[in-house]
């Protein structure tokens, strides 16, 4: 073989092995994506004693690759903020402690350390991946409780994120999958 066929016999070696490589390495469409979540799924918290002065607002919901999020929306105020988030075999309302039904396999018990200015309100999530419902249970003593229903129990991540006006918004992802 002489040196221009052997030069073009590698150069379209290496083109079908690089074309190749390129589709192995592009997912397939509808393909899940690869999220590598660590989270775990016990107690998230901050120390229980903790109250802040501003008051729950609201509460929202988003769908992302691989989790589904809350976010609960809480005004200015003093104090040190609190949150527990835990999964619990029954909700149960604040102060009486009395069972709370929400629709899922498995149920995630938000405590959050303020008062509300909502009313008792249920959001189904129809369709979702992770979230069946979010019911507001109540508040008792400066704190408000939500009850969130899930497909299963699977790994769960809460966080706060301080607003430019001094706000605050704890953040409740659940993923899809273990």
């Amino acid at each position: 073989m002489n040196a221009l066929a052997r030069r073009s016999l590698v150069a379209a070696c290496a083109t079908a092995l690089a074309a190749a490589t390129a589709l192995a390495a592009t997912p397939a469409a509808g393909a899940a994506p690869s999220c590598g979540l660590t989270w775990g799924s016990t107690v998230r918290a901050t120390s229980p004693a903790l109250l802040w002065t501003g008051k729950v607002t609201g509460a929202r919901a988003g769908q992302h690759a691989c989790y589904d999020r809350l976010v609960f929306d809480v005004a200015r105020g003093r104090g040190t903020f609190g949150y527990a988030v835990r999964y619990v075999d029954a909700i149960t309302g604040p102060g009486s402690g009395r069972p709370v039904a929400v629709t899922g396999g498995a149920r995630i018990q938000v405590t959050i350390g303020a008062p509300s200015t909502l009313g008792p309100t249920t959001t189904d999530f129809p369709g979702w991946r992770t979230l069946r419902q979010l019911k507001h249970v109540g508040g008792f003593e400066g704190y408000t409780d939500f009850g969130l229903g899930v497909r299963a129990r699977l790994p769960m991540r809460a966080f706060v994120i301080t607003d430019a006006d001094g706000g605050r918004r704890l953040v409740v992802d659940v993923a899809h999958q273990w």
